[in-house]
C-alpha cells in the first residue's frame, strides 16, 4: 500500500471510531463536524480505491484531488509567480505589459536596460542613422486598390486582424470596431461573416470569406451572388478577402465548437446550431488558382470594384508561384495579399498543425515580396502581413520584410483586457472576450475597452514612425529586409534573407539563369493545380549551392 491509502485506513477506521466516541459523549458542535469531515473522508476515499477510474485516485484516496485542484490554476501561478519578463510563450510578460500599458496610455518606458540577450542566436535588431529624420504625415498611410480596382481604400499601417463573431462575444466585436472607428483604421470580420455587431459603430471593415462561404451562402451551402452582393456593397465595407488558409492551422478548416453557436450566430453564418461548424480545408470557389483569379474577378464585379484580395499561410513556395504564373496568363490581379505567419493564433488547432505546419510571417512575407517583384506585378499589388505583433518593432520587422501594412488580432485582444489564459476554446473565458455566455461577455464596457484598442493602436503607431525615423527615412515604404540584422550561431549578424537571393524586377519571367532554389520553383509551378512536389533539398546557405 501506499502512504496515502494506509493514513486512509488509519483515518476511515481510528479517525471514525475517535470522533464518534467524542461526539456521543459530549454531543458538542466542534465533534460533530469533525465526525463529518472523517465520514466524508471516509466516504470518498472507499470510492476512490475501489471505484474511481483514475490511477492517482486509485492509490492515492483524497489527496489526489488536491493536484487536479492546482491544476486548474496552473497556468496562472506560472504566469504571475514563476516566469520570467521574456521566457512565456507565445507572448511574454513584457509584450504583455507592453501592449496593456499602449492600450491605458500609461508609461510605457523601461528602466536599467534592456533584459533581452541581445547576442543570442537568431535576435533580430536595426543598425540605426546619425541623421533621424521625422515620418511627414503624408507617408502614415497606404493606398490598396490595383488597377482594376474602382474604389481604392486608404489603410493604415496596424489594423485588426481576423476575429469572428462567435470566436469572440458581440460585446468583443462591438469594442473593437468601435475602436476601429475612433482610431481610423480597419476591422478584419474574421469567417464568421457579417455581424450587426460590425456594423454598429461604422468602424471600417474587411470582410472575410472562408471556405464555410458564411454570409453568402445558400440554403445548400454553395455561393450566392445576390447576399453577397448585398453585404459587400454596404458602406462600412471597404475590401473583401478571400481566406485559402491559416497560419495557425494550415490546411484545415476552422472550428467552432457547437457550445458556442447560438441562435444568432447561426442566423448569421447560416448553419445549425445542434454541431460543431467545421469549414471545409479548401475552398469551394478556389480549387485552383485559375478558378481562385476567376472568384477575385466575380466578387471585384459584385462588389462594384472594391479591393479583392486572398489570405494564405504560405508553405511551398512554388505553389505560390502556380498562383503568380494565373496572374500572368489571365491577366487578373488580386488588390491585396494576407500573409498569414505559422506563429499566428486561434481559437481551436490541433497541437500538430500550430506547432508544426507553414512558414514564419517574415520569412513568408519576403518571399512574397521577392516572388511578385520576380514575376514584375509587385506594383499591382499590395501585401498585408499578420503574425504576432505586440510592438513597433514587430510592425517594422514585417513591412521592412516586404509588407505594406500589418494585421494583429491576439493584442488587439489583450488592448481589451485578454489576459492569456488560453482558454478560448472552452467558452469559459475569464474576461469575456473569447465566450457567447452572456454573462461573462456583459463584464466588457465596450465605451472603455474601444478606447484601449483605440489608443493601443495609436501609440504603437507612433513608436513605429519613431524608429523609421531613427532609421534615417521620411517614409516607411523605405524600409527594406537588408536593414533587419538577425544574430548568427557565429555571433555575426547578418541581413534578413539573405540565405535565399533576392530578385530583381521580372527576373522569374525574362532570367534564364535563375539561382537556386527560385529556378526549381518557377519550373514546377504551373497554373492549373494548387500542388506542387516539395521535390528539393535546401541546403545550409554556407555551402553557398547555387543548382542541384
Amino acid at each position: 500500500m501506499t502512504l496515502m491509502q494506509i493514513c486512509y485506513w488509519i483515518i476511515a477506521i481510528l479517525g471514525n471510531l475517535v470522533t464518534l466516541t467524542w461526539f456521543s459523549i459530549t454531543g458538542s458542535g466542534l465533534s460533530l463536524i469533525s465526525l463529518a469531515l472523517t465520514l466524508s473522508y471516509g466516504v470518498i476515499g472507499a470510492y476512490d480505491i475501489f471505484f474511481s477510474p483514475h490511477s492517482l485516485n486509485r492509490l492515492y484516496p483524497v489527496t489526489a484531488y488536491i493536484r487536479y485542484f492546482l491544476e486548474n490554476f496552473r497556468k496562472e501561478i506560472h504566469q504571475y509567480f514563476v516566469a520570467s519578463e521574456t521566457e512565456e510563450l507565445p507572448f511574454n510578460r513584457e509584450q504583455r505589459s507592453l501592449v496593456y500599458q499602449r492600450a491605458k496610455n500609461v508609461r510605457d518606458t523601461i528602466a536599467f536596460g534592456t533584459q533581452r540577450e541581445l547576442l543570442e542566436e537568431n535576435y533580430l535588431s536595426l543598425w540605426h542613422s546619425l541623421a533621424p529624420k521625422e515620418v511627414k504625415e503624408t507617408q502614415k498611410r497606404v493606398l490598396i486598390g490595383g488597377p482594376a480596382c474602382l474604389q481604392p481604400y486608404n489603410a493604415a499601417y496596424l489594423n485588426i486582424s481576423a476575429m469572428s463573431f462567435g470566436a469572440l462575444s458581440s460585446q468583443a466585436i462591438e469594442a473593437l470596431n468601435m475602436g476601429a472607428s475612433k482610431g481610423s483604421f480597419s476591422h478584419n470580420t474574421g469567417e464568421g461573416s457579417v455581424s450587426p455587431y460590425h456594423l454598429k459603430h461604422g468602424g471600417d471593415l474587411v470582410w472575410q470569406i472562408g471556405s464555410g462561404l458564411f454570409g453568402c451562402r445558400t440554403h445548400d451551402g454553395d455561393f450566392c451572388p445576390t447576399s453577397f452582393a448585398k453585404t459587400a456593397t454596404l458602406k462600412s465595407i471597404k475590401m473583401i478577402e478571400i481566406k485559402l488558409s491559416q497560419g495557425a492551422k494550415p490546411g484545415h478548416g476552422g472550428v467552432l465548437p457547437k457550445a458556442k453557436i447560438t441562435d444568432e450566430i447561426a442566423q448569421v453564418r447560416g448553419i445549425p446550431k445542434d454541431k460543431d461548424c467545421v469549414s471545409p480545408s479548401t475552398h469551394p470557389e478556389c480549387k485552383n488558382p485559375k478558378a481562385l483569379l476567376s472568384f477575385i474577378q466575380k466578387l471585384r464585379e459584385l462588389s462594384e470594384g472594391k479591393p479583392i484580395g486572398f489570405k494564405l499561410c504560405l508553405g511551398n513556395p512554388a505553389e505560390f508561384l502556380s498562383i503568380c504564373k494565373a496572374m500572368l496568363e489571365m491577366d487578373i490581379y488580386p488588390d491585396f495579399i494576407t500573409v498569414d505567419g505559422a506563429e499566428g493564433g486561434t481559437g481551436a488547432a490541433p497541437v500538430e498543425f500550430s506547432n508544426r505546419l507553414g512558414m514564419t510571417c517574415l520569412d513568408a512575407v519576403y518571399l512574397t515580396n521577392s516572388m511578385l517583384i520576380g514575376c514584375g506585378i509587385r506594383q499591382k499589388i499590395k501585401i498585408i502581413a499578420s503574425g504576432k505583433t505586440a510592438s513597433s518593432f514587430d510592425l517594422l520587422s514585417k513591412i521592412a520584410a516586404g509588407a505594406d501594412t500589418v494585421n494583429a488580432a491576439r493584442t488587439m485582444m489583450m488592448a481589451l483586457g485578454c489576459i492569456q489564459s488560453k482558454s478560448c476554446n472552452t467558452n469559459e473565458c475569464p474576461t469575456g472576450i473569447a465566450t457567447q455566455d452572456p454573462v461573462r461577455g456583459k463584464a466588457i464596457d465596450i465605451d472603455a475597452k474601444a478606447s484601449r484598442v483605440a489608443n493601443f493602436q495609436r501609440n504603437t503607431l507612433h513608436s513605429f514612425f519613431e524608429l523609421v525615423g531613427s532609421l534615417g527615412l521620411e517614409d516607411p515604404k523605405q524600409l527594406t529586409a537588408n536593414m533587419i540584422k538577425r544574430r548568427t550561431s557565429y555571433n555575426l549578424s547578418i541581413s534578413l534573407g539573405v540565405t535565399i537571393p533576392t530578385l530583381v524586377e521580372g527576373d522569374l519571367t525574362s532570367n534564364p539563369s535563375l539561382p537556386y532554389p527560385w529556378l526549381q520553383w518557377w519550373q514546377g509551378a504551373h497554373s492549373d493545380s494548387f500542388y506542387v512536389e516539395d521535390s528539393h533539398e535546401l541546403p545550409p546557405p554556407e555551402l553557398k549551392i547555387k543548382t542541384i
